[in-house]
């Protein structure tokens, strides 16, 4: 085939199937079990904290239950919202027991304001929540309401990614839930004229609510 002839599609293709055959070493084998940053030395709370903000996420650190609801009242004072919906019982039992109202079925979903849920675990080098639908929360709570809470333990942050399917391996060793995936910051696009949206095809503010429980 005369090279000249060749659309720069072809070019790019071939370039591709070039490089897949050609068989290399993985130059970065130690990548997820490297620093997270060069001459760092910070926690991985302090880490993530960090990274979620700068995806446009907040971070709420509670030092225990009660900080967690009282954080959760000025939030709900703050935000004007009243439509809080916690399908989880291990939630609902907490915040049941200050007091803390919550919808506890899907009836009136649509109004949604809040969605709380939990998470499988908190992934320090990009800011990320990994969840799941394994539990009652399933998919549509963190999803649908324009703002998601996530309630999680300090206990689960881990520095990368693989760390963190590692444990779902082994919180569901006989079968993966369905629905895996990464929610780093709120729903966002850029595919209009290329102006970042927030809240396009999903909760326009994330917050993550870290309670003590490693000391």
């Amino acid at each position: 085939m005369n090279i000249k002839n060749t659309t720069a599609k072809e070019r790019m293709l071939k370039k591709i199937r070039q490089a897949l055959l050609q068989k290399r070493d993985n130059p970065h084998m130690d990548f997820e079990d490297s620093p997270l940053y060069k001459d760092e030395e910070e926690s991985l709370d302090v880490t993530f904290a960090r990274e979620l903000t700068r995806a446009s996420g907040n971070f709420v650190y509670c030092d225990g239950e009660i900080a967690l609801i009282e954080n959760l009242i000025l939030l709900a004072e703050k935000l004007k919202v009243k439509k809080i919906f916690a399908w989880e019982k291990d939630i609902q039992g907490l915040l049941g027991s200050y007091g803390f109202p919550v919808y506890t079925s899907d009836h009136n979903f649509e109004a949604a304001d809040v969605g709380i849920t939990t998470c499988e675990a908190l992934i320090a080098r990009n800011g990320s929540v990994l969840v799941s639908n394994a539990n009652a929360a399933g998919r549509r709570l963190s999803i649908y309401p324009p703002v998601h809470i996530v309630v999680a333990k300090a206990s689960q942050l881990v520095m990368d990614i693989k760390h963190g399917l590692r444990r779902l391996a082994e919180r569901y060793p006989n079968e993966l839930p369905s629905m895996v995936t990464l929610i780093t910051g709120p729903s966002r696009t850029a595919d209009i004229e290329k102006m970042l949206v927030l809240g396009a095809h999903g909760p326009k503010d994330l917050y993550v609510f870290l309670v003590e429980d490693r000391f």
